[in-house]
């Protein structure tokens, strides 16, 4: 099926945050794809920063990195785990970029000396980028950020019911998700809270075509219809998103309630007819799986798990693939580092060590590492975790007491893994590490090339492939000064790029890797990541075969 023009769904959300814009936006575009359509999924944020690059995981939660090194939205990995494809930065900006495009454009001249000001200058650059990113796509979903009513979001709203004029009728829509509170002490589910947020909405001049309440409880016709009547929607646009078991549920507890007819009413669309078979059959593996395994992640954000989404995601695609269920047990890498006992580590089926920046928890992580190796335990790191698992070796099987990072000791005399000056970057273009901000120099972002060794279990993992691409974020690399001395003492260096360490494996162990790169950026509920899934399956099996 192909539209003859770009049509657009924007969804906004009212009465308060983290409601599930995203998932909704996920969900819809799910639908819409398994339809025969070429859907497109931007996420258009408010706040002023540039990217969430610099942004602490206690604000913002995980960064998500795109294939072309993009550091974006979280909602984006959920944009990706849903519609199976990858992303770029033309799908993410913020006012930050926004105005940071404009005021360029302002210095070359491009206005002419025109006053620059929001209305037209900056909802037209917001326009522009919505369109963009909807060239060649039969439906574009546009989530706009944070909550109507919020000053920084207008330029945002007047974008949409700009461009929903401009492109006429049926061709663009409204989806406005609000919260409907249960209210214990009355019994009650509350509509006013979503009275009010649409109310807010109109005022600005947008009318919603649907809602989506965001609810406790189910919400029964009496009180849908009052929602329709009261915020101006048909009876069959008022779509409840209930708590759920997984939220890949969503997509198809969005369908029982014949979604995809209203939508296509609105939009003038023919024959949504999804295919959801293999869909709904991974979902009952996430929800009921037949068997289980307990895997010890080991991290520093254990009390803000958004800061890993992508990982526990990743998680659950190779549960659901392995039709596992995978229990987590939470490691704060913090507190292990002044524990002399390890106990919390001895009933696991396999152990985790994620990425992270900073020296705090550090230690713990290596002891975590230093247990699995020692004890057989299935292991698998990332990014800083493998380079975590080349300091534990080499101060305790190379017998270099001071070995360490240089960005945690910059006078070590063992620099396991240090600042190099220069590297080739994912467009083969040699990069020059400099200062540019205060936060930080240069970062290897986004995807790059990993050429795997033969025989090795990385390549039984890949299907005896001989590269793989994957995505960064790092900043550090391993020495490759050591490469010899540790492959003298058993461990094997499975994957390079261009002389840089991408993965480390032991010989005689059950399961023990780790990698530079970020398996869970790339992993979907359809296509769960070979690596995660090499993992689970060593952790259920206690070996890989």
């Amino acid at each position: 099926m192909k539209l003859k023009q770009t049509k657009y769904i924007f969804v906004t959300g009212g009465v308060l945050s983290s409601l599930g814009k995203g998932i909704a936006a996920a969900s819809i575009g799910t639908l819409l794809k398994n339809s025969g359509l070429n859907i497109g999924i931007l996420k258009a944020d408010p706040y002023i920063n540039v990217d969430p690059g610099t942004m602490s995981p206690f604000e913002h939660g995980e960064v998500f990195v795109t294939d072309d090194g993009a550091e974006t939205d979280l909602d984006l990995g959920h944009y990706e785990r849903f519609l199976d494809e990858s992303l770029s930065q033309s799908n993410n900006f913020t006012t930050g970029r926004v105005y940071q495009s404009v005021i360029e454009k302002e210095r070359r001249g491009e206005y002419l000396g025109k006053t620059i000001q929001v209305i037209p200058h900056i909802v037209d650059e917001i326009k522009d980028r919505i369109k963009n990113a909807g060239k060649d796509k039969d439906i574009l979903i546009v989530e706009i950020g944070g909550t109507v009513g919020d000053i920084e979001g207008l330029p945002f709203l007047e974008a949409i019911r700009a461009l929903k004029l401009e492109v006429g009728k049926n061709n663009a829509m409204n989806i406005h998700l609000t919260l409907v509170p249960f209210i214990k002490a009355a019994g009650e589910l509350k509509t006013k809270p979503t009275q009010h947020s649409v109310g807010e909405l109109r005022r600005i001049g947008i009318s919603p075509d649907m809602i989506i309440c965001r609810s406790e409880k189910s919400l029964d016709k009496e009180l849908k219809n009052k929602i329709a009547i009261s915020c101006g929607v048909e009876k069959n646009c008022v779509i409840e998103s209930i708590d759920a078991a997984s939220i890949y549920q969503i997509p198809l507890n969005f369908l029982k309630q014949d979604i995809l007819s209203a939508i296509a009413n609105i939009l003038d669309l023919k024959n949504l007819k999804p295919d959801m078979e293999n869909w709904n059959n991974l979902v009952k593996r996430v929800i009921a799986p037949s068997n289980e395994v307990k895997i010890a992640f080991v991290g520093k954000y254990i009390d803000l798990k958004e800061s890993y989404k992508s990982l526990t995601e990743a998680l659950i695609h190779a549960g659901a693939a392995l039709d596992t269920k995978v229990n987590i047990k939470w490691i704060d890498s913090e507190k292990l580092q002044n524990l002399d006992s390890l106990e919390d580590l001895k009933d696991v089926n396999g152990i985790l060590v994620a990425g992270g920046f900073g020296y705090r928890g550090v230690e713990g992580k290596i002891k975590a590492i230093n247990y699995a190796r020692e004890h057989n335990i299935p292991f698998l790191g990332i990014c800083l975790g493998m380079q975590l698992a080349l300091i534990e070796f080499a101060r305790n099987v190379l017998k270099l007491k001071d070995a360490n990072s240089s960005e945690f000791d910059e006078k070590c005399q063992n620099p396991i893994v240090y600042l190099i000056d220069e590297f080739i970057d994912s467009n083969g273009t040699k990069q020059i590490r400099t200062s540019k901000t205060p936060l930080g120099g240069t970062m290897r972002l986004g995807s790059y090339e990993c050429e795997i060794k033969k025989d090795s279990l990385l390549s039984k993992i890949y299907h005896n492939a001989k590269s793989v691409k994957e995505r960064h974020r790092h900043r550090y690399e391993a020495n490759p000064k050591y490469k010899k001395m540790y492959e003298d003492k058993g461990l094997i260096i499975s994957g390079e790029n261009k002389g840089l360490i991408e993965a480390i494996e032991l010989k005689n162990h059950p399961f023990f890797l780790a990698v530079q790169f970020h398996p869970e950026f790339t992993s979907r509920l359809e296509n769960a990541n070979p690596v995660i899934c090499g993992f689970i399956k060593a952790a259920l099996n206690n070996e890989y075969n």
